[in-house]
């Protein structure tokens, strides 16, 4: 027997559909989903899934693949995150085992503040094969929206989870952004407010940005802001 035979074709690709317009998906996602034999959605069902609605515009055989719905824990204990992790890398393994190919949809791009990344580290540990396939960054979608770069000459950017610890980033020069900042909406703009008592700042709120129903404020003093769990802020300092 050939030795090619016997080795393993399954893998598991983390595909970036991007920010929410399906026009910003790449031709490589597009390619490799319709390559797919299995989906994985880190969601509980498919229609409540951001990166399977984006993609099910240009995969119009979608809905012909496997698709494994799959609840990621939302909690900051990490011995039940680890379990939780483990257990869904296992049932993703399977598939690999079975020499299948298995995408696993994201928004925005696989690499940052993404569930894959847990379960690319647990498969790449076991010695499976994992291929990342970049999305365009909800950030840079919209910067362009916004008309505004995010960095000039020698500027820092800073890129922050909203949802951990927010205190002490106001030390960050340069253009800051805050992803994931709809849980911690209000607490982000008051801290926000008490900084720019003491320096300039230009600050921008996008919410589900690149979809139909995408909001922008600039500044913080309207009053209509309002908490999207797709919501970004960029917050540009002036000493």
């Amino acid at each position: 027997m050939n030795s090619e035979s016997i080795i393993k074709k399954g893998i598991l690709y983390g595909i970036g559909v991007g920010p929410g317009n399906f026009e910003l998906m790449t031709l490589k996602a597009v390619r490799i989903i319709s390559e797919c034999d299995v989906l994985i959605l880190p969601t509980e069902t498919k229609e409540n899934c951001h990166a399977y609605n984006i993609a099910k515009e240009t995969v119009k055989d979608i809905d012909d693949k496997e698709i494994i719905c799959k609840r990621f824990l939302m909690t900051k204990d990490e011995m039940l995150l680890e379990e939780s992790h483990r257990q869904i890398a296992g049932d993703i393994e399977k598939y690999l085992d079975e020499d299948k190919k298995v995408g696993f949809l994201t928004i925005g791009d696989p690499s940052i503040y993404s569930t894959f990344a847990y379960i690319q580290d647990i498969l790449l540990e076991r010695g499976k094969r994992v291929e990342t396939i970049s999305g365009i960054p909800s950030f840079c979608v919209a910067a362009a929206r916004l008309g505004i770069s995010l960095s000039n000459g020698s500027d820092e950017i800073h890129i922050i989870s909203a949802n951990h610890e927010i205190e002490g980033t106001a030390q960050y020069k340069g253009t800051r952004i805050y992803m994931k900042s709809g849980r911690r909406l209000k607490e982000l703009i008051a801290y926000l407010k008490e900084e720019e008592k003491v320096r300039r700042l230009d600050i921008y709120v996008v919410a589900n940005c690149g979809m139909e129903n995408e909001r922008v404020w600039y500044g913080l003093n309207d009053e209509n802001i309002q908490s999207e769990y797709l919501t970004i802020v960029i917050v540009k300092s002036y000493s």
